[in-house]
């Protein structure tokens, strides 16, 4: 349990500080931040409903117009930060690791997902059943902090209700914010030459 976790923990830093060592485009900076803070509280706001988030959603819009690095690093802030609010834990590592290669995966296919719609929205489900698959992870493990490929396929089958409800939310999220969302981030891309 404990190499998972760390593991899950380097993976992440690797990019923290990448993003570290290079000379600061503050404006680029701000946006991944603003776009963390949309996603941080997207999921505080819909808290009351179970699974349905608009978390990946922003994180994937984040990933499409602000590069692969941005999208990683708001999915995987977006999960430490949130956490505060819905509980620090062990799996709190393997939620951050999700949702950041959702953002990285999503900012490495930005430009098809732009163009199409269809493959947004097929993407954006994809990314509800990729998270779920990540953080069930944990699941398997936090019993007696060994990992068994029976115990993780019994998550994922069992979980099956909950991934769906979570596509579906990104569907719905990425029909919703998707375009606005665009928008806006290219409209100050451009008048600040991001």
């Amino acid at each position: 349990m404990a190499v998972s976790v760390v593991c899950s923990l380097i993976a992440c830093g690797v990019f923290f500080l990448s993003f570290e060592k290079r000379s600061a485009d503050i404006q680029k900076t701000v946006l991944t931040a603003v776009m963390t803070a949309l996603s941080v509280s997207g999921r505080a706001l819909f808290a009351f409903v179970p699974f349905f988030k608009p978390v990946s959603a922003i994180v994937i819009i984040c990933g499409i117009y602000l590069g692969a690095e941005a999208g990683f690093l708001c999915g995987a802030l977006s999960g430490f930060i949130s956490n505060f609010m819905f509980m620090q834990g062990p799996w709190t590592p393997f939620q951050m690791f999700g949702w950041g290669i959702i953002g990285l995966l999503s900012g490495i296919a930005a430009d098809p997902l732009k163009k199409n719609r269809v493959m947004l929205l097929l993407f954006g489900a994809a990314a509800g059943v990729l998270y779920s698959a990540v953080t069930d992870i944990w699941t398997a493990m936090w019993w007696d902090n060994t990992f068994s490929i029976d115990r993780y396929l019994a998550a994922i089958v069992s979980a099956l209700p909950v991934t769906l409800i979570y596509a579906v939310s990104n569907v719905i999220f990425l029909l919703i914010l998707a375009k606005p969302l665009g928008k806006k981030i290219e409209r100050v891309k451009t008048r600040y030459g991001i």
